[in-house]
Order: C-alpha cells, then sequence, then structure tokens
C-alpha cells in the first residue's frame, strides 16, 4: 500500500515539472471580427516531436520539430517560429478571425503534455444619434435618441454632453437580439437646454480601441423680446430720424424762401431811383393841372442835370446810410407861356410819404 502511494506522487511530480516545461501564451484573447489572432506556445522539454494545433477541438495545424509546418487544408492558419522565447517556440497565427472562431485554442505536444487559451471574436456595428441638430428656448427639455446597431456583444453605450461623460443614472438603456447573435441598443437622454452644447452618444466593445461616436450640435437661444418694451428702441429710432428729416425740410424750405424773397424785392437803389422817378413825375403832372402841353418846350434842367442830382443823392446815401433823402420835384407857378424856367428845388415836406427804402 505504501508502494502505491509512493509511485502516484512520484507521477505527480514528473507530471508538474513536465506541465512547468510548457507555457501557452496569452490565455485569453479577445479580437474584433476580421483581425489576427496569435498564440505563442513554448518548451523546455528536447523530447518533443510533433505539435499540434487545435481550433474548438479540431485539428487545424501540425508542426514536426524535424520539417516545421506541415501543409494544411485550411488556408487561414500558419504557424512562425518565435525569436523571443527561450527553447523551441512557436507563433499559431489565425489570419483573419471569423465568429464561429470563437473558443478554446489548444497546444498540444504529442506524447508529453497539452494546454488551452481562449479566442473571443466581437463585432462592431454602428451607432447614430436620431435627427439632425436642435435649437431650443433656454430652459427648455429636449430628447436624444441614441441606437448602437450590429454589435457582438451588446455595447457599452455612454452619453458625453461637451466631452463631460454623463451620469448613467440620467438615461435608460435597452437591448434586443434581432438575429444572428448581432445585438442592438438603445437609449435616450434628456437635456435641459442651458447652453449651446454639443450632444455625442457613443459606443464601444472592449476589443475596440477607439469607441464609436455619433454627436448632434444642440443650439440654445434666449428669448429677448419681452411684453411691453418690444418697440421702445424701435420707435425712438424712428422718432430722432424723423425729427432729423423735418429739421433739414425745414432748413431747405426757409433757404428758398429768403432766395426767393431777395430776388422778387428790388435792391434799395433801384427803390429810390423809382420813388424819385415817380415823384418827378407826380409833381409834374400836378403843378400842369395834368395837362400835358404839347408845344411847351422848358429851358429848365434838362435829364443830365436831374441824373447828376440822382447820383449826387446817391452818394449821400452811401455816406449817410440812407438818412433822409430830399425828392427832386419841378414846381412852377407860371403860366404854360412864362419863359422863367422851371424851378428845381428839394421838398423836405414829402420826404416820409414817397422814401420806401428796405434793407436785406
Amino acid at each position: 500500500m505504501d508502494l502505491f502511494y509512493l509511485l502516484v506522487l512520484l507521477l505527480s511530480c514528473r507530471i508538474q515539472v513536465v506541465r512547468g516545461l510548457m507555457k501557452l501564451s496569452p490565455g485569453t484573447l479577445t479580437v474584433l471580427r476580421g483581425d489576427e489572432a496569435r498564440f505563442t506556445c513554448s518548451t523546455s522539454d528536447t523530447q518533443w516531436t510533433v505539435m499540434l494545433w487545435l481550433l474548438n477541438g479540431t485539428a487545424v495545424l501540425t508542426i514536426s520539430k524535424e520539417f516545421g509546418v506541415l501543409p494544411s487544408i485550411n488556408p487561414n492558419v500558419t504557424a512562425e517560429t518565435s525569436l523571443v522565447s527561450r527553447g523551441d517556440s512557436w507563433v499559431f497565427v489565425l489570419k483573419s478571425t471569423e465568429r464561429h472562431n470563437q473558443g478554446p485554442v489548444t497546444c498540444d505536444l504529442q506524447g508529453i503534455d497539452r494546454t488551452t487559451a481562449s479566442l473571443f471574436v466581437q463585432e462592431t456595428g454602428s451607432v447614430k444619434v436620431f435627427g439632425d441638430n436642435k435649437v431650443a428656448f433656454q430652459g427648455q427639455s429636449v430628447l436624444f435618441e441614441c441606437q448602437a446597431a450590429g454589435w457582438y456583444p451588446p455595447p457599452t453605450l455612454q452619453w458625453q454632453v461637451n466631452d463631460k461623460k454623463v451620469n448613467q443614472g440620467e438615461y435608460n438603456i435597452s437591448s434586443e437580439e434581432p438575429g444572428k447573435s448581432l445585438f442592438t441598443v438603445t437609449s435616450n437622454l434628456s437635456v435641459t437646454a442651458v447652453k449651446s452644447s454639443h450632444v455625442a452618444c457613443q459606443a464601444s466593445v472592449s476589443a475596440l480601441a477607439t469607441p464609436l461616436r455619433s454627436s448632434l450640435r444642440l443650439t440654445v437661444v434666449t428669448e429677448v423680446v419681452q411684453e411691453g418694451d418690444d418697440c421702445t428702441v424701435p420707435v425712438a429710432v424712428m422718432a430722432s430720424f424723423c425729427a432729423l428729416l423735418l429739421l433739414l425740410l425745414l432748413c431747405v424750405s426757409t433757404v428758398l424762401w429768403l432766395r426767393q424773397r431777395r430776388q422778387a424785392k428790388p435792391s434799395p437803389r433801384e427803390a429810390i431811383r423809382f420813388d424819385q422817378s415817380v415823384s418827378g413825375r407826380s409833381s409834374v403832372a400836378e403843378a400842369t393841372g395834368g395837362k400835358v402841353n404839347v408845344g411847351y418846350s422848358g429851358e429848365g434842367p434838362t435829364d443830365a442835370v436831374i441824373n447828376e442830382l440822382i447820383v449826387e443823392t446817391r452818394r449821400q446815401e452811401d455816406v449817410v446810410g440812407f438818412h433822409k433823402v430830399p425828392d427832386v420835384v419841378y414846381t412852377s407857378s407860371r403860366s404854360p407861356h412864362s419863359e422863367d424856367p422851371p424851378q428845381v428845388c428839394l421838398s423836405e415836406e414829402n420826404v416820409k410819404s414817397v422814401r420806401r427804402i428796405t434793407t436785406v
């Protein structure tokens, strides 16, 4: 009986030693569908002759210590020697992984020992936030819906607002498996419009280095037009503009009116000349009783004399600044046949009644 226990103990120690001489790494590998999967099997036991690789329990590749990699019916697998590990080491390569490749990967040293690792194959789908960019008033609640479709396993969904993660308790997540073992995950998030932001939804699995992301722009506006004072500024601006326009029109009208008045009224010199001429004719008419003597030819002052008097009067006007100007009248107390020349006199009595001087 004691001999039996001793044999069992020796066999167990031998198995532990052999296992210590064989290693398969990594123990667990997760890749995305289509990526390459690599496992390294190494041993320090130099007595091995054949290394057999099994995928999900099925032999897919054989390596001979003497001849190397033997031809395989599966073109998607191959092997290459490893220069990193000590002793005999081979790298099993699965070129393009598929969902059915997921499972145990075994390295079997024929007649010595075997060890197994695990392969997991994941799939990525799409992620999308439904709708277009949104516009909302400040304080309004806005609902966003995100869907991640065609994933395996179910992806992890995460909402972000301006690149800050939203607490998972603020949104819901639902998952379904419509077919082909691919999952669709949906989530809804309600955002209170405080300021303009970028709202993003991202989905990921463990084998995905960078999560897939979809985002929308939320533009927040404030209602600046308030009841009661919405027209104050426009009315004030319009009133100022109207006042300025009226002032401009008034100035233009005044200038036009003054110009028209200046053109319509005679100058002071013309007025004096006209008054003197009228006064002279009226004095003669009074002296003759309004009758014209055709045969009369006076030897009194001629027109040249009268003009000289007018010029002299105008000179005095320029000097004294339009003081009283005597009128020139013809007076004759003789009969029409008198030989005495008519007298020229300056009448001071008619100054107030005939003087018309306008100063502009």
